[in-house]
């Protein structure tokens, strides 16, 4: 999704203030206006199942507040009425451009080839955030997770990337040069070889087994000796 020039951040901070005050109007009072590339990176954390990947994406108040600006999702004051029917919040949760743009700017690829993927929550943004959902054709053991939010609105923006269900590397540092890690994840995600549960589990059952096994042995060879 390209965004149009006029819509980045150098807008007048007047605009930035009003969608700020909109986004928690329902919350308490507004954050700062301005958005905060050079503050602490967002957060992104993947898991797999299957052939289902869920990754999680949490920004500051602040940058969705201008994330929301940039795709359109608050109305200009300059240019149009500002409704205060909804709040910022649901404005963006509305929003048919800031789900395309999700889908657009954070994606997993498997062999190369992007999974389906969905917008599957945008409930609550500042607790939970943005819950993107995707499909791939196999079970995954190795995709490329790219998230390039917000660093083309800014370069200096960057992401935290965490990778859990066994992945590796487990944490990587997102840039606006560098969007795209690939992550190794447990050959069966959803089975034992994946899951230290159902090791531990595997283990004791075979324990248990052999321990039997070996019980019947002696008191068999007992028997013939008895005989």
């Amino acid at each position: 999704m390209t965004l149009h020039p006029t819509r980045r951040i150098r807008r007048p901070a007047a605009l930035a203030a009003c969608a700020a005050a909109l986004l928690w109007a329902a919350a308490g009072p507004a954050p700062t206006a301005a958005a905060h590339p050079f503050g602490p990176p967002s957060t992104a954390t993947i898991s797999t199942d299957g052939p289902l990947a869920t990754l999680t994406w949490h920004a500051a108040e602040d940058d969705w507040v201008a994330l929301g600006e940039a795709v359109g999702a608050f109305e200009d004051p300059a240019l149009d009425a500002v409704s205060t029917e909804l709040t910022g919040e649901q404005k963006l949760q509305r929003s048919p451009e800031l789900r395309a743009y999700l889908l657009d700017r954070i994606h997993v690829a498997q062999g190369g080839a992007r999974c389906a993927g969905e917008v599957a929550s945008l409930d609550d943004l500042l607790t939970d955030g943005a819950v993107l959902e995707y499909r791939c054709p196999r079970d995954i053991e190795e995709v490329d997770v790219t998230v390039g939010a917000l660093s083309d609105l800014n370069e200096a923006y960057r992401t935290m990337l965490t990778a859990e269900s066994g992945g590796s590397p487990g944490q990587t540092l997102l840039t606006a040069t560098d969007t795209t890690q690939r992550v190794a994840f447990a050959r069966h995600p959803g089975g034992a070889l994946g899951n230290p549960a159902a090791l531990g589990v595997a283990g004791c059952a075979l324990a248990i087994v052999a321990g039997a096994v070996g019980y019947a042995a002696v008191v068999r060879r007992r028997r013939v000796a008895a005989a």
